[in-house]
């Protein structure tokens, strides 16, 4: 076996990834910057049984929420059944009214979701979190496999591996099935966003354009794409790495400089595809998140084949009560942040802490959510040249054309910390390829 051959290569593949520029990008104090994401060379490996249930799980789960997003902005049978309150939609940041009726083109809204995975030291699977908005990350594992076939081709000879290079195939098969007339384009905010060396990569591997909004003007419900020596043409399809309220100044935030000012009008005829649709942040609130079991029961008539992590709402008089008992053993989240942060743990706190997080939560019960500690897999990583243990998560990517696609791969996050459970890039965390067996 060679696989020590590929270990003794994570110094030489971490040189080539910054050489690359595979860097993300963050803001400290209103000062932007940049950091390598560090790489781990000992890859987690998953047995195609276990993938197969795990794409079986995936591809259930976007269905559902794909139903819930066209149902919440349209008829809203799931509130009038009363299978979610109305309190937990009308009340979420990710709702947007400008929505209501919009039907995008072939009732695709979540067309790449990052599915935030854990897996337990017993063995199952959890759901942590669904990303429908611009779920990022695929970049990093692709490429980290192709500079780890290349330093080491021998590890490589001796499994059998999904191949994982076909994201961008599947990327532009999702791009080429709702695009409704013209070019595609990866629409960019600019090379100081955290995620640029994404949009670039995946522009490169899709053929598709990577712009800005400078190079997008909207003509009688249209949008064009304006080259560099000012031709026009038409745009069929954007895949967006911009957020809802930044993508149009006039529908949403005025004060926006890199959106396309009447976009939402194209988008809403019909006359363009947006990748992923404007308005999924309602699916992927964290209080929405309780519900998704009961979506799938609702929407498919089936029982969810992967389980939420152990999950409390304090909106719920039994709930609080049970969180309030329990206080100490539960991880408590702020359903509006993201990246790590609103994350704090009931153990961690000090008696003061406590008792104001308490008078918060029962003051704001709809903004919180509280849920087990899952005690999940450690996974080993190389540490100045010791094998050690560390937390690790799953993000998973499911891609929707005529049906739901699972890459199989994904980005598996690990924190470089001993002593925490927090693995996100944006807290110092590195990731690590993901090999899925093929046979």
């Amino acid at each position: 076996m060679h696989e020590m051959d590929l270990y003794d290569h994570t110094e030489t593949v971490n040189e080539l990834l910054a050489r690359y520029g595979v860097k993300f990008g963050i803001y400290k104090n209103n000062t932007f910057k940049e950091q390598l994401f560090p790489f781990d060379a000992i890859p987690r490996i998953i047995p195609k049984e276990e993938f197969d249930k795990l794409e079986k799980g995936l591809k259930q789960r976007v269905m559902a929420l794909n139903l819930f997003l066209k149902d919440i902005y349209g008829e809203k049978r799931i509130i009038r059944d009363k299978v979610v309150p109305e309190e937990f939609i009308y009340a979420s940041s990710g709702y947007l009214t400008q929505c209501e009726g919009i039907c995008p083109v072939k009732g695709i809204y979540s067309h790449i979701s990052g599915i935030d995975l854990v897996q337990g030291k017993d063995g199952e699977w959890y759901i942590l979190e669904d990303n429908l908005r611009v779920p990022s990350g695929a970049s990093y594992p692709m490429i980290a496999r192709e500079l780890c076939r290349r330093s080491s081709p021998r590890t490589f000879q001796e499994y059998h591996l999904e191949d994982n290079r076909n994201y961008a195939d599947l990327l532009r098969h999702t791009m080429d099935y709702v695009n409704v007339e013209g070019h595609t384009v990866i629409l960019t905010p600019g090379r100081y966003n955290a995620a640029y060396f994404e949009h670039s990569y995946l522009a490169e591997r899709t053929g598709a354009h990577l712009v800005n909004a400078s190079a997008l003007r909207v003509e009688d419900d249209k949008l064009y794409f304006i080259s560099a020596s000012g031709k026009k043409e038409r745009v069929g399809a954007v895949y967006r790495r911009i957020s809802d309220e930044y993508m149009d100044p006039i529908a949403f935030n005025e004060e926006s400089l890199i959106g396309i000012p009447h976009i939402f009008d194209v988008y809403r005829k019909g006359n363009v595809a947006l990748l992923n649709g404007i308005g999924n942040g309602i699916a992927d609130d964290k209080g929405i998140y309780y519900f998704v079991p009961r979506m799938i029961r609702y929407y498919l008539d089936e029982e969810p084949i992967l389980q939420n992590a152990p999950t409390y709402l304090p909106f719920y008089e039994e709930d609080m009560a049970y969180v309030l008992e329990h206080f100490d053993s539960l991880v408590l989240k702020d359903v509006a942040e993201a990246g790590g942060y609103g994350v704090v743990f009931g153990s961690s706190m000090t008696k003061e802490e406590k008792e104001n997080f308490i008078a918060l939560l029962k003051r704001e019960p709809r903004r919180f959510i509280a849920q087990e500690v899952i005690d999940f897999m450690d996974l080993d990583i190389m540490d100045k040249g010791e094998i050690v243990p560390r937390k690790a998560d799953l993000r998973a990517f499911v891609l929707m054309a005529e049906e739901p696609m699972v890459w199989k791969s994904g980005l598996t996050r690990f924190s470089r910390n001993p002593d925490s459970f927090i693995v996100n890039s944006s807290q110092g965390g590195g990731f690590k390829d993901t090999w899925v067996l093929s046979q």
